[in-house]
């Protein structure tokens, strides 16, 4: 009976140990997003809709996916010639 009162608390010891010193670590303070990336989940959060629309109207071209559909929808968003 003693032997388990000794180990549950030296356990319980342990425990918090390691509780407290995963406590001491300082975290470092979340970043803002830069222009770019605000600008970059604008397009995506864009052409996902339209992908949503183009697939519920069945406006999508036979084999393609998000990824070819992200990258023309992307590529267009910013200006470039491809549709």
């Amino acid at each position: 009976m003693m032997n388990r009162i000794v180990s549950t608390a030296l356990a319980a010891t342990m425990a918090l140990a390691i509780v407290g010193s995963a406590q001491a670590v300082e975290t470092k303070p979340k970043k803002e997003p830069t222009a770019a990336q605000i600008a970059a989940r604008e397009r995506m959060t864009k052409c996902s809709a339209e992908w949503k629309e183009a697939r519920a109207a069945k406006k999508i071209e036979p084999g393609m996916k998000w990824p070819k559909f992200w990258s023309a929808c992307n590529t267009r968003l910013k200006g470039g010639t491809r549709a």
